[in-house]
């Protein structure tokens, strides 16, 4: 199976110095998360902050499988795809089988499945939206935030 990457040459200079976070959204048409994984023949990789959002990555497969989910044993396609995605953090599709989620989370991915096809541009906001506030502890490792100290935040409150 080949990969086609569209990069870009020259990051622009993120100045927030806030860690941005790597997601992948499975896409057939670069403006809708409207993919399984398998059948997925594009994947738009972004770099996230909790102000930013930028495409920094376009990965397009030129053969997938079927919406069915069923594989051809003899034509291991996941395999490259899983490998293609090495380095982003969380991975967004519409449906994921369970052989492929745990490659994914094999390689350190986080496959979140979304029940119906919606705007990128949404899925941005929602990654945002969690970054602004308390994100898992999987995230806060990959940011290279601390733990949430709860205990300094209550001596706080009972000091005031």
């Amino acid at each position: 199976m080949t990969a086609r990457r569209l990069r870009l040459i020259e990051p622009e200079k993120d100045m927030t110095q806030e860690k941005a976070l790597k997601i992948a959204i499975a896409t057939n048409d670069m403006d809708h998360l409207d993919a399984h994984f398998g059948s997925a023949r594009k994947f738009a990789l972004y770099e996230v902050t909790s102000e930013t959002a930028r495409l920094v990555e376009v990965l397009e497969f030129d053969s997938a499988t079927d919406q069915t989910g069923r594989h051809d044993p003899q034509d291991d396609r996941i395999t490259p795809k899983v490998e293609a995605l090495t380095g982003c953090a969380l991975l967004f599709v519409l449906a994921i089988g369970g052989p492929s989620a745990a490659k994914v989370v094999r390689a350190g991915i986080h496959p979140i499945k979304r029940k119906d096809p919606e705007p990128i541009a949404d899925v941005i906001a929602q990654v945002q939206t969690m970054l602004k506030g308390s994100p898992p502890p999987f995230l806060r490792k990959v940011l290279g935030r601390p733990a949430p100290d709860f205990a300094s935040d209550y001596a706080d409150e009972v000091t005031e």
